[in-house]
């Protein structure tokens, strides 16, 4: 990984942080997938967009409706429980 890159992942964790009032460092849980039945959806405020069959990072499990994830192009938002299948 180049320096460049490496500074716009640090510059995209501070943001992170700062949009979802995330305190300590950003540890990766598990790793769930996206249903493939489920609707493909778009991004909206602080939701994550979504595709069947992606794989997903948890990063925090927030409440019985949502969780906190990162997606392989190092977005981060919320996505319901209801759409996401353990691997």
């Amino acid at each position: 990984m180049t320096l460049k890159e490496c500074k716009k992942e640090e510059k995209m964790d501070r943001e992170f942080q700062k949009k979802f009032k995330f305190e300590g460092s950003i540890n990766v849980l598990t790793q769930m997938m996206v249903d493939p039945a489920a609707t493909e959806r778009r991004g909206r405020g602080k939701n994550l967009p979504l595709r069947r069959g992606e794989i997903l990072d948890v990063i925090q499990f927030t409440n019985q409706e949502q969780i906190l994830c990162r997606n392989s192009q190092r977005r981060y938002g919320y996505v319901p429980r209801a759409v996401m299948l353990h691997l």
